[in-house]
């Protein structure tokens, strides 16, 4: 396996929280119904970010959809991505065969590095 590409993103989350409180219709825009199931804002922001650094891996190409990169948790708490649709067809187009994903938030910051391999 190669490393296609790397992305990293930081969101500050009482700007987030604002943004999601003064326009309540965004997040149904960005996130699955299971990420909306998270109330806390710290986690949406991280996986706000974690769509931002997919995007950023895939070179940011038009018409990605947010709901077409979902972060899900594994049995043991580890973030994973689940791709499908125009991200998963830019992700093709790349030779992507699998990512990875590290999110973290702390001190009003949510962090999201993503790594993808061929």
């Amino acid at each position: 396996m190669a490393v296609v590409g790397v992305g990293v993103d930081v969101v500050d989350v009482d700007r987030f929280a604002a943004t999601l409180s003064r326009t309540p219709g965004i997040a149904m825009r960005l996130f699955t119904p299971a990420e909306r199931g998270l109330a806390r804002p710290e986690r949406l922001a991280a996986r706000f970010a974690a769509k931002e650094a997919v995007a950023k891996v895939l070179g940011a190409p038009p018409g990605l959809e947010w709901h077409d990169a979902e972060v899900v948790l594994g049995s043991g708490g580890r973030p994973s991505l689940r791709i499908r649709g125009t991200v998963a067809a830019a992700a093709a187009r790349l030779d992507i065969a699998s990512w990875h994903l590290s999110l973290t938030h702390d001190g009003g910051v949510a962090i999201a590095m993503v790594v993808a391999e061929s």
